[in-house]
């Protein structure tokens, strides 16, 4: 019987992982580096390499997508609840793609990046793995594809995070523009190791860094060249450890297509009283108006209890919510989840239980970010 299974996806910088002795594993489609070798020393120290210097992640399997054309900024601004209007060149948003029930259909980043011609408006879109191909099919069912020019550059660009305190000051040796004027958030095209680069003030780590996006050779080239100033290259594992910390949602698995805005603690990016229509805006209003069933919090468990992803949150000995992520904070030296309960649990020293493997162990609702730089 044949394998029905696609087979995975390798990013360019593939033979490298290997070379570093990298740990490999299926995700999203692509066979990605989980952790590498004796060169880092695990999850743990590739997670503290970026909360005390710097550390660099292969992100080549998100999807990037450049949208150009007259009209574009309000005809994106009817496919999501944040205002983009205020945007100016070189600025960025991150929101949320919403369907008719008010549900994510993901979440990502609109970098802004002016007028290419008089009329018309020019963003970069970057995107989860797991749901590029269906964004780009919500996008180009509700765009006028006749007007609007989409470009998938997906497979042909490498994307690279280079993050922790000390990440600009490393980058700007091999960079020739001064990048201590992109502010956080912001953007602009530049030159790395002497070719054109995307160079954007962004990242999922809590941390200040940039993600470059550059052509398959240079950011092969790039690769090799951080690694000798001390920019340690980090896996999938550290990856899901610090954005965990900095409380920043997972798509598929802390927010999906039943997953509101609202619910997800992303009220920040609903705009309702700055913009117009969008798809999914009478239901936010709605939410807003009588309250959402469920909240996500941020959880603190008692001891070494680790609360994992679809463990049971407990009140009164009756299952009231479900936990969505939560890992041992290598940081922070506890352990810390993120779960959606009732509204009325959601308030912060509510205390909770967290059934593990039969037992309920205690927790306790805290603030988000775990962690904050």
């Amino acid at each position: 019987m044949a394998n029905s299974e696609a087979p995975l996806s390798r990013t360019p910088l593939y033979a490298q992982h290997l070379e570093l002795n990298a740990r490999m594993v299926p995700f999203s489609g692509w066979e990605m580096p989980v952790q590498y070798g004796g060169i880092t020393g695990g999850i743990t120290k590739e997670h503290q390499a970026v909360r005390q210097q710097a550390g660099m992640f292969d992100i080549s399997h998100m999807g990037k997508f450049i949208l150009t054309g007259p009209g574009l900024m309000e005809a994106l601004q009817g496919l999501i609840p944040s205002d983009l209007s205020q945007l100016k060149p070189g600025e960025a948003q991150y929101s949320v793609l919403l369907n008719p029930k008010g549900g994510i259909v993901d979440d990502l980043i609109f970098y802004y990046e002016g007028s290419p011609a008089p009329g018309e408006q020019r963003f970069t879109i970057i995107v989860n793995a797991a749901t590029t191909e269906k964004d780009k099919q919500w996008l180009l069912s509700h765009l006028d594809t006749s007007q609007i020019q989409f470009q998938d550059l997906s497979l042909k660009q490498i994307l690279i995070a280079v993050q922790g305190p000390e990440a600009v000051a490393t980058l700007q040796k091999l960079v020739e523009e001064d990048l201590s004027a992109v502010q956080r958030f912001g953007h602009r095209v530049g030159t790395i190791l002497g070719q054109p680069a995307f160079l954007a003030r962004t990242g999922y780590t809590g941390e200040d860094g940039f993600e470059v996006m550059v052509s398959p050779e240079v950011g092969g080239e790039l690769w090799r060249s951080l690694q000798p100033h001390g920019v340690v290259p980090c896996g999938l594992g550290a990856r899901d450890t610090l954005r965990l910390e900095a409380a920043m949602a997972l798509y598929g698995q802390d927010i999906n297509d039943d997953t509101s805005p609202l619910e997800a603690g992303l009220g920040w990016l609903v705009h309702l009283d700055r913009k117009g229509d969008f798809i999914g805006r009478s239901v936010l209003e709605s939410q807003k108006q009588s309250g959402v069933s469920r909240r996500l919090v941020g959880l603190q468990m008692e001891g070494r209890n680790i609360a994992r992803h679809d463990y049971p949150v407990m009140s009164a000995g009756k299952s009231v919510g479900v936990v969505t992520s939560g890992t041992l904070s290598p940081t922070l030296g506890y352990p810390i989840a993120i779960a959606y309960v009732p509204p009325e649990l959601a308030k912060v020293n509510q205390a909770l239980e967290v059934e593990i493997r039969g037992k309920q162990y205690p927790a306790i609702v805290v603030k988000r970010p775990f962690y904050k730089r």
